[in-house]
């Protein structure tokens, strides 16, 4: 190697050692990703309901409408047929097909399980960006379900009013998808545990399309929660979240 050729060598290894490394992405900008990859401005979905308990195993069908702050669950399985949870906001009402007008339900029954599953009535249907409800910061960078993914913190904001009030997710480092995610009471009880089962793809969107979840107030029973079909451009009318609509 002549002289000319060895001291352009040595000047370019000098400029990558002392070059700026890539910063490192913040606890922000990864919940970011995983908000883009999870909030959507509307959707449809068609979805089921796999509750198991210690004696049997029941199957709810269901869909799902989403468009901002509204959401409306309407079931189709025989038993629970024409049946209609509508959430406006913080509001949510009920329609049973033999019953006339829509029945409001309280905001402290918002945590209970739907239908008899482990998913909660704001599980289900809330659609509110993690940064906009959680400060958050990472803990650890660990391998979970065989992926590299950050394990982040988000403790509520002040003056925010959260069905959970910290919450822990490991999240991969790959799609910005969470693998898994504890949900923790004011007082520092575990409430939840939800676990992705299947992460699909949908264009640049990666999503999860099966999720279990694990309501630790009550024992011995699981529901998995599937997507069997979703639309994330659907054309929906205004009037179905309505309480006119639910009659």
């Amino acid at each position: 190697m002549n002289k000319t050729r060895l001291l352009a060598v040595i000047i370019l290894a000098s400029i990558l050692l002392l070059a700026p490394k890539a910063s490192a992405l913040t606890a922000e900008e990864i919940i970011e990703r995983v908000d883009n990859n999870h909030y959507v401005e509307q959707a449809r979905m068609e979805s089921e309901l796999v509750i198991k308990t210690d004696r049997k195993e029941m199957t709810k069908e269901l869909i799902i409408y989403l468009a901002g702050n509204s959401a409306l669950v309407e079931f189709t399985n025989a038993t629970d047929k024409g049946t209609k949870y509508l959430m406006i906001e913080d509001d949510l009402w009920i329609s049973f097909p033999d019953v006339d007008d829509p029945v409001r339900i309280s905001n402290r029954m918002l945590e209970q399980g739907m239908a008899g599953s482990d998913f909660s009535y704001q599980d289900l249907m809330e659609q509110e960006q993690l940064l906009e409800l959680y400060d958050f910061e990472i803990i650890d960078h660990q391998e979970y379900q065989g992926r590299a993914s950050y394990l982040i913190e988000g403790v509520t904001k002040d003056g925010v009013n959260n069905s959970y009030y910290r919450r822990k997710l490991w999240v991969d480092q790959e799609r910005f998808v969470y693998l898994k995610e504890e949900l923790y009471s004011r007082e520092g009880r575990l409430l939840r545990t939800i676990e992705a089962e299947e992460v699909e793809q949908f264009g640049k969107r990666w999503y999860v399309t099966e999720s279990l979840i694990d309501y630790k107030l009550r024992s011995g029973s699981k529901t998995l929660f599937r997507v069997t079909g979703i639309d994330f451009e659907p054309d929906i009318s205004e009037e179905i979240f309505s309480l006119q609509g639910l009659k």
